[in-house]
């Protein structure tokens, strides 16, 4: 997801967003082990997906 389309986002969508991509972080993962990956560059999009949305909460939190 880009930044604009983060910040578009309320706090109940990006924790749900949130919990998504660590569900999909963690089936990569597996499919990592199984050598079963389509796309390795996938990791590191969804890793700093999970940040950018991490940073956008504690924002809003503070906000």
């Amino acid at each position: 997801m880009k930044k604009k389309e983060l910040n578009k986002l309320t706090k109940a969508q990006a924790i749900k967003n949130l919990d998504k991509m660590k569900k999909d972080l963690f089936n990569l993962r597996f499919q990592k082990i199984n050598s079963q990956v389509s796309n390795p560059a996938k990791f590191n999009e969804t890793k700093k997906t999970i940040a950018r949305l991490k940073t956008l909460l504690k924002g809003k939190l503070n906000a």
